[in-house]
């Protein structure tokens, strides 16, 4: 979210230009979910451009978010930056990263209630032996109950509930 660091990181575009093209990703396809890597603890990153980052993450709602702390790697430039984040700072700014994605992927599963979507079943749930479970186009993982034949096809399901990390629904009709 901080075009002072991305620069620094050698990245060759801005914050705003990011958004430019999730809003025409998003204009174009708008069930499209977007999801996205974000490091904190760049050597030099201040917190105020760690706020820069936050803001980013609320304005896009990412569906899903890899996040992790930057640790140096042999031979990259950065490992000789002298600006280092502490790891506790690092480890705090991971939290908090961590914690509102937490809640937007929360909020946008429980956007998905009551939706009819397809899922492509990918096998028995680890949840309950009499369910299987499945991923929508959109990449959210779905629970329902179902024989395991379905494997491999695809299936109409209805969203009954939310959680933080998977949906749970009823399976209407198989598609394929």
């Amino acid at each position: 979210g901080s075009d002072r660091i991305l620069q620094r990181m050698n990245r060759n575009y801005t914050a705003d230009r990011y958004l430019q093209r999730i809003e025409l990703l998003r204009r174009t396809c708008p069930d499209i979910a977007i999801s996205s890597d974000v490091m904190v603890g760049f050597p030099g990153e201040t917190e105020e451009d760690f706020q820069a980052t936050l803001r980013l993450l609320e304005e896009v709602q990412f569906d899903s978010l890899f996040s992790f702390v930057y640790s140096d790697r042999p031979f990259a430039k950065s490992s000789e930056f002298t600006d280092k984040v502490t790891e506790p700072v690092k480890i705090r700014r991971l939290i908090e990263l961590q914690s509102l994605q937490a809640e937007i992927t929360l909020t946008k599963n429980q956007a998905e209630v009551g939706q009819l979507r397809e899922v492509l079943v990918e096998g028995p749930s680890k949840n309950a032996g009499l369910q299987v479970s499945g991923r929508t186009l959109q990449n959210r993982i779905v629970n329902f109950e179902g024989p395991g034949e379905l494997t491999g096809r695809t299936v109409l399901v209805r969203i009954l509930d939310a959680f933080s990390h998977s949906l749970r629904g009823e399976l209407l009709t198989v598609l394929e």
